[in-house]
């Protein structure tokens, strides 16, 4: 019988002004909103009452402006000293590469080819500039998910999100990569099972 993988209580950061706008934000280092430091609050009012042991959990965030200050606001709100958790460059976004700061409208207007790709292909497609696909994010969070030992909570971004559905509950790669990740709500995988709080 294999051991039970430990609960992952995963949170999306707050809003940005670029989530706002409907900008692919990437790995460009986007601070969070009034109503993103509104959403980091709820969270932790939802961690608290989803996870009575709350204070024995790992805390590990991306080591982005958005996840940190996400984080430290959430244990704030709970009573935990705000700096004390680990940062994982694996959490890192995926990067739009080029089109990091474009809305979709925009990339569908300036390379309207390229979209149409990655419309067919989202999971597999790398945008131009460098960026990468979900297959290659995949490939970076598969380690960071094997390493977990106990019941975690980790900040990160929508794409690691999705990354995390596939790689621990099993979700379909093409499912995976049009799910709404919300902010402000908790994503709970336990198992293989997964549920948004």
């Amino acid at each position: 019988m294999t051991p039970s993988r430990p609960t992952i209580y995963f949170i999306r950061h707050g809003e940005t002004d670029w989530n706002l706008e409907g900008r692919l934000q990437g790995q460009k280092d986007i601070p969070l909103n009034d109503v993103g430091r509104v959403q980091a609050e709820e969270a932790g009012r939802k961690l608290k009452a989803l996870a009575p042991h709350y204070e024995d959990l790992a805390y590990v965030a991306s080591p982005m402006t958005r996840t940190r200050e996400t984080m430290e606001i959430l244990r704030g709100t709970i009573g935990l000293h705000p700096e004390s958790y680990k940062l994982d460059e694996r959490l890192v976004e995926l990067t739009f590469g080029s089109w990091e700061g474009m809305t979709w409208k925009e990339v569908r207007k300036a390379e309207p080819s390229l979209a149409v790709l990655r419309e067919q292909d989202k999971w597999n497609y790398a945008p131009p500039g460098g960026g990468e696909s979900y297959a290659m994010l995949v490939a970076r969070i598969r380690p960071f998910l094997d390493d977990i030992t106990r019941d975690t909570v980790v900040v990160a971004h929508g794409g690691v999100a999705r990354a995390f559905l596939a790689i621990a509950c099993g979700v379909n790669s093409r499912q995976a990569a049009s799910m709404d990740i919300w902010q402000g709500k908790i994503l709970t995988i336990e198992g293989r099972s997964h549920r948004w709080v």
